[in-house]
């Protein structure tokens, strides 16, 4: 390889690789598509303050959360869900609850403990549902469960 083909190389796939992709990123508020949760609205932390921090959860991030059950699989809107997993979290460190099928829609729950949350169904339309909860260390998404009529 001659050495002026080689510096030209180098210079273009360093050039393609300082050009900014958009697509990698997220836009500021994104909302993840079929679960209408966003974590927009997430107070972080401003400035140091050493109590605030000492307060400050700590959220194991490598810990992913699992639904294994939710129980009832048939409900309407109004009625309480309880969704069985693992690794929920804390409750400083859990971020909330979305039904695919009332995308966007704020979901009333309880934090229980690391492995049982209670939800209320949402205003859906009836039909096939799933449940995501996102905890500290991501997200997970229940098998579909039926969302009957009022």
């Amino acid at each position: 390889m001659s050495k002026p083909f080689a510096t030209v190389l180098i210079l273009a796939i360093c050039g393609l690789t300082a050009l900014p992709n958009d697509a990698l990123w997220a836009a500021e508020g994104a909302t993840e598509e079929g679960t209408g949760f966003s974590m927009f609205g997430t107070e972080s932390i401003k400035g140091v303050d050493e109590s605030k921090i000492e307060k400050d959860p700590v959220c194991d991030r490598s810990k992913r959360p699992k639904i294994m059950k939710v129980e009832p699989d048939e409900v309407a809107p109004g009625q309480k869900v309880v969704i069985k997993g693992e690794n929920f979290g804390t409750k400083e460190c859990f971020h909330g609850v979305a039904f695919s099928a009332a995308a966007g829609t704020p979901v009333q729950y309880q934090f229980i403990n690391d492995t049982t949350i209670e939800a209320v169904v949402p205003e859906a339309r009836a039909g096939m549902s799933f449940i995501d909860v996102v905890a500290g260390g991501g997200n997970a998404r229940s098998k579909g469960i039926l969302i009957k009529s009022k």
